[in-house]
């Protein structure tokens, strides 16, 4: 066993560094792949790629594989409030000191482009593929699970929302459940697209069409009475943000519903699909959902699978896979 003076040298070894306590002081911003965390940093791959080395043997830095591309964020017990390891509760005492290292104005001002540039791509991606979004990402085996979805929100006749809506798969559903219904994308291509395939199924429905990022809704607070969000998170970088707006757009007992992927292999759909996760585990979602302040959050098994089309030659060649679905039920506490 290495005695604890050891492992202290070496934790304050590894934090004396500036450059390593601005990428911790970066990563506190949420998950960076190592290549965005270099241009935040204005410094080159290689160069960062040794920091990291460090930073991981230290068991302060987690990482996963997407593909070719990594991405980072600070360890569980590096991010937690009561750290047991040294090298975790030395960075929980320096964290607050961050803004003072003279590089962290300009580190953050890139951060923000890093940023601005990851939705940018990211909208583009779906404005390319809106058009064809229909062929090759909203295929399923039975429709069972959109309707277990749009079952959950019951009863009808309130204002729901269907986040991160794309086409309109959910939708098409929730519309004739609600007097009003908001359709909500980051991509302007799905809404137009949304608008016209949702129109045969308004049946006196209001239907709203609004452009967002799901970590900041363009909802009001209190404005539904339940949402939902099909096969969209395991597109964003982080849970947290996306959850805790539900919660902010939500009435007291209002309700959200989440259908998502299971984990899987399929890698070719972080290209073909913009997937940034290869689906999510459920705990992890469930967390997520109590870390925002819901109650009676509920794993629901669905007995249907999402068999999104691999491209190459033409339609009629296009191989299928089948994955496994699961939905999330939770409920925004009432007033006391």
């Amino acid at each position: 066993m290495i005695a604890p003076q050891t492992r202290l040298t070496d934790a304050l070894r590894v934090l004396v560094d500036p450059t390593r306590l601005r990428i911790l002081g970066l990563l506190e911003q949420g998950e960076l792949t190592v290549g965005e965390l270099a241009r935040a940093l204005g410094m080159a791959q290689s160069r960062v790629s040794n920091h990291l080395r460090v930073l991981r043997d230290a068991r302060l830095l987690d990482e996963r594989h997407v593909g070719r591309t990594t991405y980072l964020q600070l360890a569980s017990s590096a991010s937690t409030g009561a750290p047991t390891d040294v090298s975790s509760r030395l960075w929980s005492a320096l964290r607050p000191e961050i803004r003072s290292l003279p590089e962290f104005p300009s580190d953050m001002e890139r951060l923000q482009g890093v940023l601005r540039d990851r939705a940018r791509g990211s909208a583009d991606f779906f404005d390319r593929v809106a058009g064809e979004w229909d062929k090759i990402g909203i295929d399923f085996r039975t429709g069972q699970a959109r309707q277990r979805a749009a079952a959950s929100l019951l009863p009808s006749g309130l204002v729901f929302a269907d986040l991160g809506c794309g086409t309109g798969y959910m939708s098409r559903g929730l519309a004739g459940l609600c007097s009003r219904l908001v359709c909500v994308d980051r991509s302007q291509g799905m809404l137009d697209e949304a608008a016209r395939k949702i129109a045969p199924y308004a049946h006196g429905c209001q239907i709203e069409f609004r452009r967002g990022e799901m970590d900041a809704l363009p909802i009001a607070d209190g404005e539904l009475d339940g949402c939902t969000a099909a096969m969209v998170l395991h597109h964003l970088p982080t849970l947290q943000g996306a959850v805790a707006e539900m919660y902010r757009v939500l009435k007291p007992d209002g309700r959200a519903v989440v259908l998502e992927l299971a984990p899987h292999k399929e890698q070719w759909l972080t290209e073909e699909l913009g997937d940034r996760h290869l689906g999510l585990e459920s705990r992890d979602v469930m967390r997520a959902f109590e870390r925002a302040g819901f109650t009676d959050v509920r794993l629901e098994p669905v007995e249907d699978h999402y068999e999104p089309k691999h491209s190459g030659g033409d339609e009629g060649s296009r191989k299928s896979t089948s994955l496994p679905l699961y939905i999330v039920r939770a409920r925004k506490p009432a007033r006391a």
